[in-house]
């Protein structure tokens, strides 16, 4: 009878990834979903404490923090917007000198610590101004010494987000071999299941977390949010001993810049017919990926001309590679799909700060005991993520497949501009259901009073489950574009490119609405203290022209487009 192969026997290294010593890895006993799953974990727990911090903060802000409107609106924008934004510099030293496996590692500390602070903010008395009673009918705002407080925790919890953010999906990607078709179909698996987790950890946020801050205080809720950060740290590492580890590429900024220095240099010098005139260097990178020569941004290619009289003094800030060239053009052909993605994070945020405010004024009553909390509607968004990954899986990708010819279903191309679609839809289902709002207020008296209005709260589920839809197919869609597209060596910088795109949205729709505050505020404001007052589905009517005219450009861009996998393919 044959014995079982083991481990020892079977066993056969990779040619890139090593080890927690620094040895080749070994495919049997590193990597795989027993590493993703400890990667998986503590995406889930920062998820769990991001939005459960995000979904209801302008709630906290308004209430306890006694700020306005639509400073606590910006006060949240920025904050997140600051976090997705860091992730672009975390992924940089992610690259060129920590690693993701270390760069997490430190960042999730520097979150937790944030959190800390944040739950230290609301359990002691003089960190936040005296409650609303009956013998104090004023609200105090926050001092500046409370704000300080509060804005040092939550920009040191921004901070340890954005760098682990950075390296997080990267780092999981990495346990699988994408050369091996075995393990690179359990990589395309690994991204929907990174969403997966993503989704479980925000349900808890929108659900129990949130029923926490409203129901048994914010020191129970973001006491948990510290808890669960330490949680996730603590699982993390106790994978390291199977992780995969990837070598320092170097950093993907300076080979851009060198590249663009070398090719000033070279401005005047003139390109050859033949592109294998030009420096290749093969034999100085086996490692990368030989990309084919395109024509596209050809002023770059004169970094790559050789100079007979400079061949004793040659660096990488006089000529380029052949390869580093083209890295760099893909990377620029890929910039223009990450800033028609932005419009889509402006709608998103609405849902954590004006859709909130909506939620607020509405009936939330579930028989004659149970009222919903405002910030808990995000539940809806969340649920309908869960839900579009498998209708996605199941039903959406046999047809596309049948349809389109592509054994995937959709292109990643395709499922960003399905999402960008579902946004504009949302939008205007929002503004629709504000003007069906009003038109209650108005009807039963209740212009000057910010009280209830009769109108259930669930008018708002079509904006909320249309984002969350359309969050499901641009977020994986996006994740894996940039992940395929981008050159290996600045996978975590492109997923910080991705992020950044997020960021861009949330710092859009502070600059919107202060904006339209300025221009609106003294005649006829559309964003109102009052929000009875205020004509807030004029600017949800504002955000869907913007998106409509958004998501032309996206179609223009993702024609121009070519993949490159394609490009590889023509190239034989």
């Amino acid at each position: 009878m044959a014995l079982p192969v083991t481990c020892d026997e079977a066993k056969s290294t990779l040619p890139d990834a090593w080890d927690f010593k620094d040895r080749p890895a070994i495919r049997c006993s590193t990597g795989g979903w027993t590493s993703a799953a400890m990667i998986l974990g503590v995406e889930a727990c920062e998820r769990l404490t991001t939005l459960g911090i995000a979904f209801n903060l302008v709630t906290y802000l308004t209430e306890t923090m006694h700020l306005g409107r639509v400073t606590s609106a910006n006060i949240v924008t920025n904050v997140f917007g600051t976090s997705f934004i860091l992730s672009l510099p975390a992924g940089f030293i992610a690259d060129a000198y920590l690693g993701r496996h270390l760069t997490i590692t430190i960042f999730t500390a520097i979150q937790a610590a944030g959190v800390t602070m944040l739950t230290i903010s609301a359990v002691v008395p003089n960190l936040r101004p005296p409650k609303f009673t009956a013998t104090s009918p004023d609200y105090v705002p926050a001092s500046g010494a409370q704000l300080i407080v509060l804005y040092i925790a939550l920009y040191v919890y921004a901070l340890g987000t954005g760098g682990l953010k950075s390296s997080v999906s990267g780092f999981g990607s990495d346990q699988f071999d994408d050369t091996d078709k075995q393990e690179g179909h359990q990589m395309n698996k690994f991204f929907n299941w990174f969403f997966f987790f993503t989704s479980i950890g925000s349900l808890g946020a929108a659900t129990i977390l949130i029923y926490i801050e409203d129901d048994f205080g914010w020191p129970w809720g973001y006491g948990i949010c510290s808890c669960a950060v330490v949680i996730g740290l603590a699982v993390f590492l106790s994978g390291t001993k199977r992780y995969r580890f990837k070598k320092l590429a170097g950093s993907p900024l300076t080979q851009i810049a060198a590249v663009f220095v070398a090719a000033w240099r070279n401005r005047r010098a003139e390109l050859p017919e033949d592109s294998s005139m030009l420096y290749d260097g093969r034999e100085f990178e086996k490692e990368k990926q030989e990309l084919p020569h395109t024509k596209q941004f050809r002023f770059l290619d004169k970094a790559a001309i050789k100079d007979p009289s400079r061949t004793n003094m040659v660096t990488k800030w006089s000529i380029s590679t052949l390869t580093h060239v083209e890295e760099v053009k893909l990377v620029l052909r890929m910039l223009p799909i990450w800033a028609t993605t932005v419009m889509f994070w402006t709608i998103y945020v609405q849902m954590s700060t004006f859709s909130v405010s909506q939620a607020a004024t509405m009936n939330r009553h579930i028989g004659k005991s149970f009222k919903i909390p405002a910030a808990s509607l995000n539940v809806f968004s969340v649920g309908s993520n869960l839900l579009t990954a498998p209708f996605y899986d199941w039903i959406v990708v046999p047809i596309t497949r049948k349809l389109l010819k592509n054994p995937q279903g959709l292109t990643p191309l395709q499922r960003i501009g399905t999402g960008l679609l579902l946004s504009i839809f949302a939008i205007v289902a929002a503004a629709l259901t504000e003007i069906k709002r009003l038109h209650v207020a108005r009807s039963h008296g209740l212009t000057s009073d910010p009280t209830v209005v009769p109108l259930s709260v669930f008018w708002l589920i079509p904006q909320f489950f249309l984002v969350g839809s359309g969050q499901s197919f641009i977020y994986i869609g996006h994740l894996d574009f940039s992940q395929r597209e981008c050159p290996k060596g600045m996978k975590a910088m492109s997923t910080g490119l991705f992020l950044s795109t997020i960021s861009s949205g949330f710092f859009a729709s502070s600059i919107l609405v202060i904006i339209v505050d300025k221009v609106t505020g003294d005649r006829k404001p559309w964003l109102s203290g009052n929000i009875n007052k205020g004509k807030l589905y004029n600017f949800y009517w504002l955000l869907a022209v913007l998106s409509g005219l958004n998501f032309f450009l996206f179609l223009v861009c993702a024609k121009w487009y070519v993949y490159k996998e394609k490009r590889l393919a023509e190239e034989d």
